[in-house]
């Protein structure tokens, strides 16, 4: 088993030539970068340097072996290059879990922020239901997530609230409710519903306010792809649930059309999640903290579209 210590005042003092070098580069005393070497020599029973006066010449084994250390300890240098660059930003790779809503509407800006003060970490950003990107962080497969906040009984879990988006019901524009400002419960009970796949936080609030009703949705289809069901209902398949950023450029283009449920508020609480027990790599730890000062809400139901205000603001500071 080689000794590295024993090799490293090895490697030190054919670099330089000089065993006060070594020692004043190891930060030890000559007589110590003495010893080691001599140990070395010994226990691989070889002698490595030669010695003509005050000058020393490396023996035949002595330049094979300097040859290798020298790769050796370059692939340290290198290493330590890695971590510092790593810890000081100046290289790694950030893996996001977002929910699709807020992958499209939100995150390019958020990611533009970060990218603007770290712009040699790599990012990977992963799309899905909340729940797939809460398993994410369990699996070690995302190392932050932006979801929609569950009820996860895992103590591992570290989750910081974002924002509140309210969910609206979403209609076809040719459909006979849009005629009414506000909708009451029993106009929607019997209508087809295209509605969010499992592991949506959408769809659970939406389970929870029909069971409030002792009702049960007339789910015509299910779907995590908030764009299929915008399209199947702008075709008149069905109405269906949504945050209103999801929709609010359909609204707009007059695709479709949106109402509240009158006397109920539905709100989803999006909340930035990670893990409290695996310490957070640099770059993550500066993605949170970019996300806590500059874009969590002192009031949550902001949403989006106050959030959206503040990177706006952010960047006409900085024009």
């Amino acid at each position: 088993m080689i000794n590295l210590n024993q090799l490293r005042a090895f490697y030190y003092v054919a670099k330089y030539n000089s065993f006060t070098i070594a020692a004043e580069t190891l930060f030890i005393s000559q007589p110590a970068v003495t010893a080691q070497i001599k140990l070395f020599e010994n226990y691989h029973d070889m002698k490595l340097f030669n010695k003509q006066g005050r000058k020393i010449f490396l023996t035949h084994p002595g330049k094979l072996l300097f040859e290798k250390a020298e790769l050796i300890f370059g692939v340290e240098d290198e290493v330590e290059t890695i971590l510092t660059q790593t810890k000081e930003l100046n290289q790694g790779l950030l893996e996001i879990g977002c929910t699709k809503a807020y992958a499209k509407h939100i995150m390019p800006s958020i990611i533009s922020v970060f990218h603007r003060a770290y712009p040699k970490i790599k990012i990977i950003l992963e799309e899905g239901s909340s729940m797939a990107m809460i398993n994410s962080l369990r699996e070690f497969k995302n190392e932050v997530v932006v979801v929609a906040q569950m009820e996860v009984n895992d103590s591992r879990l570290q989750f910081v609230p974002f924002s509140q988006e309210e969910i609206v019901v979403v209609l076809p524009v040719s459909h006979p409710l849009i005629r009414k400002n506000e909708l009451k419960f029993c106009d929607i009970l019997m209508e087809p519903v295209i509605l969010k796949g499992e592991g949506s936080g959408t769809r659970k609030k939406i389970i929870e306010l029909y069971k409030k009703h002792n009702a049960v949705p007339n789910v015509f289809m299910e779907s995590n792809n908030t764009e299929f069901i915008i399209d199947l209902v702008e075709r008149g398949e069905g109405i269906s649930f949504l945050v209103k950023p999801s929709i609010n450029q359909k609204i707009k283009e007059k695709k479709l059309a949106s109402r509240k449920l009158k006397d109920t508020k539905i709100f989803l609480d999006v909340s930035l999640g990670y893990s409290k027990n695996t310490p957070l790599s640099p770059a993550a730890k500066a993605f949170c903290e970019i996300v806590k000062n500059s874009f969590i809400e002192e009031s949550p139901r902001g949403g989006i579209g106050s959030i959206m205000a503040k990177i706006l603001a952010g960047h006409s500071q900085n024009e």
